[in-house]
């Protein structure tokens, strides 16, 4: 029997990881398109006020951007040593993107990103530039890997169970690349740091506004960031309308849990908050029609047929196939060398139960229940502040269009203090995801409490709060650097026209 606190410290250790790297990441993904875009307006003007303001801003990115991929490494070294079990059962499909993802996106990240940052004035103007765009998009090919194995986690495919090895074992590898929860949790994950990373930008340029310092730069610095993030926030709400759908399908529990539904059925509503219900809008979210079915936490324990017919088990009865499928597999391992006759009876067993193999090492029906209002709540939070932040974008784009951004205080002070907001939504999603698919490692195959490492208690609680310093201490000198940065602020000096001299006999050539 795994010890609780064990599960337990191991899996908030693996959280203060993800979320404090996930506080690198999107402003990353951000920060990449909106230099991009200024250094491509410095490339087509010739206007070396451009280049000025896209330097001051990859001189942010790469003080992210370094910090970042500390917390990224760590992440991925804790499969090894905190869910063994879990890399041993799954390690040659969830190895395969996350390899991919070192060997390739990572270094192509790291081969453009020295020309982005030393290559300013060594080549041509359109070489830089292509540089910048490839530092980006290198960016989202690391994160698209990376939601690849994370969405497989989510919606299994592609693979077999092999008793012999105790491994599943990739057979479709495309299937794993295309899984549809895997690319819409790369495109709403990726866009939504393009929202973080424009309130950002946003909010620091607000801050030189109220100290009537670089106007030009911080409203040319608004005007990139707005228009970039009024379009990556309406395409996070596009591709959390998918997100939705597939939840709906694949992880039911995860959606009931989200709305607090106990009991489903058709027209079923969509929560605001307790006692506050759109009626029907939670099918219409859930299955694009009114009257479409949605289950309920009840339903799904006690099982249902659905409005097809389809029959969907109840919890016991899993239950009862996932022990079908665990005896099985013990039977044909006892026997594959000694009674091949039993093993291919207990091999047939176990293929037609495995489906269900996770369920073998749930004791109470109420573990397959996530903590509600730990979904619930953080689902409002992201849907709440995204909506508002796009509101902000909205009004900070019309006002500096009109010319009267610098007027305004009431929205600079707003801008900058949404600057923590941004971050709250972002980590808001993240919970939804992941404490809405427990207590599954992998759904419907493998829990946490079977996917955790033989260790010490006393171990990870340790090491917990080791990290716990050391991220901290990361993320208070990147905030310091940051503030230095920002305080200083963009370039400027006899140098810069020397260089632009250079630059642009460079970009003739």
């Amino acid at each position: 029997m795994v010890d609780t606190a064990l599960i337990g410290w191991s899996r908030a250790q693996f959280a203060l990881t993800a979320c404090y790297h996930w506080v690198f990441v999107p402003l990353t993904l951000g920060l990449a398109v909106i230099m991009a875009v200024m250094e491509t307006i410095y490339v087509v003007k010739k206007d070396e006020f451009w280049k000025r303001t896209a330097k001051f801003w990859q001189k942010i990115f790469g003080i992210n951007f370094a910090v970042g991929i500390a917390t990224g490494i760590i992440l991925e070294f804790e499969f090894g040593t905190n869910w063994s079990n879990y890399s041993w059962f799954v390690g040659d499909i969830f190895g395969a993107p996350l390899a991919i993802e070192g060997i390739f996106a990572f270094f192509m990240e790291a081969t453009f990103v020295a020309v982005m940052f030393f290559g300013w004035n060594k080549v041509g103007r359109k070489f830089h530039l292509a540089a910048t765009w490839l530092t980006g998009i290198g960016a989202s090919i690391s994160a698209l890997w990376i939601l690849v194995a994370n969405g497989w986690m989510q919606h299994p495919v592609g693979m077999e169970f092999n008793p012999d090895t105790v491994r599943h074992e990739m057979v479709d590898f495309w299937a794993v690349v295309s899984n549809p929860v895997a690319i819409s949790k790369f495109f709403h994950s990726v866009l939504s740091g393009w929202m973080t990373g424009s309130v950002f930008v946003i909010g620091i340029s607000c801050w030189y506004l109220l100290k009537k310092r670089e106007i030009r730069f911080a409203k040319a610095s608004i005007r990139v960031a707005s228009a970039v993030g009024i379009i990556g926030t309406l395409a996070v709400m596009f591709t959390g309308d998918s997100s939705a759908l597939h939840v709906a399908k694949y992880q039911p529990m995860k959606l009931a849990a989200a709305e607090g539904l106990e009991d489903g059925g058709p027209r079923a509503p969509f929560s605001i908050v307790p006692g506050v219900e759109i009626p029907g809008m939670l099918s219409i979210l859930a299955t694009h029609d009114i009257d479409g079915f949605v289950p309920g936490i009840n339903d799904l324990l006690d099982g249902y047929v659905a409005p097809d017919g389809t029959e969907v088990l109840s919890a016991e009865a899993k239950k009862e196939r996932g022990d079908m499928a665990l005896a099985a597999f013990k039977a044909y391992r006892e026997n594959r060398e000694t009674d091949p006759a039993a093993a291919a009876e207990a091999k047939k067993v176990l293929e037609e139960n495995v489906e269900y193999f996770g369920y073998g090492y749930i004791d109470d029906k109420e573990e397959l229940v996530p903590d509600v209002w730990l979904v619930y709540w953080p689902f409002r939070i992201m849907v709440g502040l995204g909506c508002f932040l796009l509101l902000l974008m909205i009004l900070v784009l019309w006002f500096e269009r009109k010319n009267r951004i610098e007027k305004m205080r009431w929205l600079q002070w707003v801008s900058l203090c949404s600057i923590p907001l941004v971050y709250m939504a972002g980590q808001a999603g993240w919970i939804v995801a992941e404490v809405g698919r427990q207590p599954w490692a992998i759904q419907d195959l493998l829990p946490v409490k079977a996917a955790v490492s033989s260790l010490s208690k006393g171990a990870v609680m340790t090491t917990f709060f080791i990290f716990v310093a050391v991220f901290t201490l990361f993320l208070v000198i990147e905030i310091r650097i940051m503030i230095n940065a920002v305080r200083k602020g963009p370039e400027t000096g006899a140098e810069d026209g020397a260089a632009a001299i250079e630059g642009t006999q460079a970009g003739d050539r």
